[in-house]
C-alpha cells in the first residue's frame, strides 16, 4: 500500500523559508513522478512543482520559479520542497502526489496522496 507522509509545514513571516518533506513508502517508484500541490481556502488545488523519480527533470508553477526547489532523496524515498522568499500567497495546505503521469501539472493524473501539511506565512 503506498503511503505518502508530508512534514515539514508551520508558520513563517513574509520573506522566511521552510522545507517540507515527503516520505513515500509501499512501491518502487522508479517509473513515477512525484509532485506538490497546494490548495488555499476557497481555491481549487494547484501545482506547485514536479520531478521525476528517473531523472533529474524538474517542474515548477510560473507563481513559485526562483523561490521554490523540489528534489529527490532516492535512498531515503523521499521528496522534498525546499521554499524561500515565502509570500503570504504561498499560504495554503501543501499536498505530496505520485503517479506514472503524462502531464505533470495535472492533479487529475496522479494516483496517489499524503494528507497534507499546513504552510502559514505572516506578515
Amino acid at each position: 500500500q503506498v503511503q505518502l507522509v508530508e512534514t515539514g509545514g508551520g508558520l513563517v513571516q513574509a520573506g522566511g523559508s521552510l522545507r517540507l518533506s515527503c516520505a513515500a513508502t509501499g512501491r518502487t517508484f522508479n517509473s513515477y513522478t512525484m509532485a506538490w500541490f497546494r490548495q488555499a481556502p476557497g481555491k481549487e488545488r494547484e501545482f506547485v512543482a514536479a520531478i521525476r523519480w528517473s531523472g533529474t527533470s524538474t517542474y515548477y508553477a510560473d507563481s513559485v520559479k526562483g523561490r521554490f526547489t523540489i528534489s529527490l532523496d532516492k535512498a531515503k524515498n523521499t521528496v522534498f520542497l525546499q521554499m524561500n522568499s515565502l509570500k503570504l500567497e504561498d499560504t495554503a495546505v501543501y499536498d505530496c502526489a505520485a503517479g506514472a503521469v503524462f502531464r505533470q501539472d495535472s492533479r487529475f493524473e496522479y494516483g496517489y496522496w499524503g494528507r497534507g501539511t499546513q504552510v502559514t506565512v505572516s506578515s
